[in-house]
């Protein structure tokens, strides 16, 4: 297994540089992190932009709706300093920014916090980047969104964004997996991406599995949690430290075979004795 394949930067490597900024993203793909997460929205002037609020106060200090606003005004904002000092020179970026940072290697998730107005701009986008479509997955909450996503970009994995118990405790049934499942073939997208919380257990994620569906989890920053999770066979983690955690279960993954040879050689000298 090669871990790298399977972690996701959330908002680029959003735990050392501002969420959701080129430095953010850059870091990531200097980490040699496979895969980025970002988010993006719809301003005013029918630009797509890379941010997780509707609003900039949280980033900025200086509040501006994003689908009220122009391009220009949203890039004299300062998106970094609220980070540290030494970022006060990142500002918002625009998709197409963000797509040219991609490596050949890379792969770019979107999630779409915009109404359906924002594909066919989305799709322009894409299709203009160079990119292969196989670097390119997109993922929303909004289910139909991703149906009009589907038809109009086919070529592109589709995951559908599952909150499940993020909010309150709660079990779910055989019958609600089951009515998630049909639904995600019903609008031929390609999975889920899912909370990592009580619901995600090994049932969860077995029954998306033998459906042929792929499964991602958010937000994991414990490599322990990390390294089960890859045990039972997830597809994705979405983590906050995408290096960190990369260099973690790799760590993991070679004590293990050590524990594994030592107990073999422990086995092998039993029986000559």
């Amino acid at each position: 297994m090669v871990i790298k394949n399977y972690i996701i930067a959330h908002r680029g490597e959003s735990f050392d540089a501002p969420e959701n900024t080129l430095a953010s993203i850059q870091l990531a793909w200097q980490k040699e992190v496979k895969t980025v997460e970002i988010d993006v929205r719809m301003t005013i002037d029918n630009q797509i932009v890379v941010i997780h609020d509707p609003d900039t106060f949280r980033i900025s200090g200086k509040k501006l709706v994003v689908k009220r606003s122009t391009l220009h005004e949203l890039k004299q904002l300062d998106f970094g300093s609220h980070k540290h000092p030494k970022w006060a020179d990142e500002h918002i970026p625009t998709l197409r920014e963000v797509l040219s940072t991609v490596p050949p290697e890379g792969k770019l998730i979107i999630e779409i916090k915009s109404n359906t107005h924002i594909l066919d701009r989305l799709k322009q986008e894409l299709s203009q980047s160079g990119l292969e479509s196989a670097q390119i997955e997109l993922i929303a909450f909004d289910v139909q969104i991703l149906k009009k996503a589907k038809q109009l970009m086919p070529e592109y994995k589709m995951l559908w964004l599952l909150e499940l118990d993020y909010s309150r405790p709660q079990q779910l049934l055989w019958t609600e997996k089951k009515k998630i499942i049909n639904k995600v073939k019903r609008f031929h997208l390609d999975g889920v991406d899912v909370w990592a919380g009580q619901a995600m257990n090994c049932d969860f994620i077995s029954a998306f599995k033998d459906a042929g569906l792929l499964i991602y989890a958010w937000t994991v920053n414990d490599p322990e949690k990390a390294g089960w999770l890859l045990q039972n066979g997830i597809d994705g983690i979405t983590t906050d430290k995408a290096g960190w955690m990369t260099e973690e279960l790799v760590k993991k993954q070679q004590f293990e075979v050590i524990l594994l040879f030592c107990i073999f050689d422990v086995w092998k000298m039993r029986k000559l004795t």
